[in-house]
């Protein structure tokens, strides 16, 4: 009597396994290139600043912003989290699709790639408002004329702050939520594999169980 085959493998470990190390680093890859088009998009979109600077009756330089476009000061930052936070879920939802590569690898490669992501982003982003409006300097503004006024335009800013606490926490935004996405579809996933494991490869379930035969009557 023979013994059943068991399931075939149809390359060797150490193949699998670099095959596997190579999609990892290509799914990190790819969100963190999807940045500089989230930089490019967000320096479309993102608001400038326009201001007004002027000489005083006593002769002192003073500048304002016009309206309420002080407001864009906080509005830009926020369309870059907007962006970093579609891209934190539509890039999870793409990664839980490759089912072989379903894992605790693929959550560091999207957290690595997403923090890379927002680097990029925010790169990007600053590079092309600054090329398309350029430094202000309201010192330097050139005034002339009666009354002595000139009328600015500043780039948008793509952090709420400077400081490091403020850039700390836009970094880390888009692989915070790609974690939290990652772990409500694994729970919600009901095989342990995650549905890595190709069928054959996955252990057999048991038998069921035969019904007991009821017992008989007793007279």
């Amino acid at each position: 009597m023979t013994q059943p085959a068991g399931p075939e493998t149809s390359e060797p470990t150490g193949v699998a396994r670099a095959a596997r190390r190579r999609g990892i680093v290509v799914a990190a890859l790819a969100v963190t290139a999807t940045g500089v088009v989230l930089g490019a998009l967000w320096a479309w979109i993102a608001p400038p600043i326009r201001a007004v600077v002027a000489i005083t009756r006593a002769g002192e330089r003073v500048h304002d912003y016009l309206g309420a476009e002080s407001e864009h000061f906080f509005n830009a930052p926020c369309l870059m989290l907007g962006l970093l936070t579609v891209l934190a879920v539509v890039g999870t939802v793409l990664a839980w699709q490759w089912r072989e590569r379903r894992g605790p690898a693929m959550v560091l490669a999207l957290s690595l790639g997403m923090v890379a992501a927002a680097a990029v982003a925010a790169a990007t982003g600053v590079l092309l408002v600054r090329l398309r409006y350029g430094a202000v300097n309201f010192d330097a503004v050139p005034l002339s004329g009666s009354p002595s006024v000139a009328y600015v335009t500043e780039a948008p800013p793509v952090f709420f702050a400077q400081n490091a606490l403020q850039v700390a926490v836009t970094l880390l935004w888009p692989a915070g939520l790609a974690g939290l996405v990652y772990a409500l579809m694994a729970a919600a996933d009901a095989r342990d594999d995650l549905g890595g494991l190709p069928v054959a490869a996955r252990p057999g379930t048991a038998l069921p169980m035969e019904p007991e035969a009821p017992e008989a009557a007793v007279s």
